[in-house]
């Protein structure tokens, strides 16, 4: 067993000691069945909320009215649930009610798929009802159940669906992917918040081609911010080496194909954090600048060695070039730079004030900037008494 997952054991132990039902549930099971990392458990109990309160001296409400108690203890911090079963879900996102019940099944047939609906027990011993490890050998993505039940219980149900191709590698149920289809519309009940959430991790997918694929051919992308009229240039992406490029790469490429209108309102549509935006727009810059940013020392400069490697993957993928050897390169520009930081320069815009006996002004950053572009491309050592006599033969001092 995982060693987070011995870790938490003492905290299911408590729980049985004082005569509950106690598992491990969710993600942390699947992953621990793949052999993937797990960073975090998931317990689920048959204690009420109240009563985890009684076992447990340290603890903190933070979802208490849909059953969920947060554990403090010396090992750690464990999120409780209790076994629930839900009502309707007249938001498309949270049930009105919950019921707390004591029947483990119950509780993991709320879940959203097959792989996700298993338990296991202190021993590691599994508990299966849905047959989701039969379904994580088979590579198959199987809702629990109905499949129109539990994307109208919380649509982005079917966001996950995709994300899940794309990071697992695995094929969507046809039934599952029928249900996605006539329901792609109630994705718009959803915050983008939560949409961006899965659709990021859906970029990071060593399967992002597929995953994207069948949000063209679901429909699902007309009810996701700016695509509703994209569907030829969303298209575009899949003849792209999606799969050597990153989420903020892939950003880049989707707003070159699919923004004929202001790149920034585009990208605060989908609620990006500003730091996302203001690299997508300086990547696209550097893109399209003519001539070629890649041969020009102050453009690698002034973009740093992050952007410059991001820009020359998003060229290379959008001209049909080696993205592996665009990268490649990019850094060996870089890193061929004499100076990385306007700190590493020899001069100081207090030398010029001193040289030249003036009041400071505009002119300190232009001559910075022309020794800059000097000393870069290598017209002129990265030495302070070079530099001046360089600056009083060029009547700069």
């Amino acid at each position: 067993m995982d060693q987070l997952f011995l870790k938490s054991v003492p905290i299911l132990e408590l729980i049985e000691k004082a005569g509950f039902e106690a598992y491990f549930v969710g993600g942390s099971v699947r992953d621990y069945i793949l052999g993937s990392p797990i960073n975090d458990v998931d317990i689920a109990t048959s204690a009420t909320p109240q009563e985890i309160k009684r076992i447990f001296p340290k603890t903190a409400d933070i979802g208490i009215d849909h059953g969920t108690v947060l554990v403090i203890a010396d090992s750690g911090t464990y999120e409780i649930t209790t076994f629930r079963t839900e009502s309707d879900y007249s938001d498309f996102r949270r049930p009105d009610s919950v019921q707390f019940v004591r029947s483990l099944t119950e509780d993991l047939q709320r879940r959203d798929f097959t792989m996700n609906a298993m338990a296991m027990d202190k021993s590691g011993n599994i508990i299966d009802p849905f047959n989701g490890r039969h379904d994580l050998a088979e590579k198959r993505i199987i809702t629990v159940g109905n499949p129109h039940e539990r994307f109208h219980e919380d649509a982005l149900r079917m966001m996950r669906a995709l994300r899940f191709v794309s990071q697992l590698d695995f094929e969507l149920d046809q039934e599952s992917f029928d249900s996605l289809k006539e329901n792609a519309q109630i994705i718009s009940e959803i915050a983008v918040e939560r949409i961006l959430v899965e659709f990021e991790k859906l970029l990071t997918g060593i399967n992002k081609k597929r995953a994207f694929s069948l949000l063209l051919e679901s429909g699902l992308y007309q009810y996701l911010p700016q695509f509703s009229s994209k569907k030829d240039h969303l298209g575009k992406l899949l003849n792209l080496p999606l799969h050597q490029l990153k989420a903020t790469e892939i950003w880049s490429i989707i707003m070159v194909h699919t923004s004929d209108q202001d790149m920034e309102e585009a990208l605060r549509a989908w609620k990006l954090p500003l730091k996302t935006i203001r690299n997508v727009q300086r990547i696209i810059q550097l893109v399209k600048k003519e001539p070629s940013f890649e041969n020009s020392t102050i453009d690698v400069f002034q973009a740093g060695q992050g952007i410059t490697v991001q820009a020359a993957k998003v060229k290379a993928a959008l001209t049909g070039g080696n993205v592996t050897d665009a990268e490649e390169n990019a850094h060996h520009r870089y890193n061929e730079l004499i100076i990385k930081d306007m700190s590493d320069l020899a001069v100081k815009g207090t030398d010029l004030l001193i040289w030249h006996q003036e009041k400071p002004g505009p002119w300190v950053k232009e001559y910075l900037e022309i020794i800059l572009k000097a000393v870069l491309n290598k017209e002129l050592r990265n030495d302070k008494e070079e530099i001046k006599r360089w600056l009083e033969k060029c009547n700069l001092s």
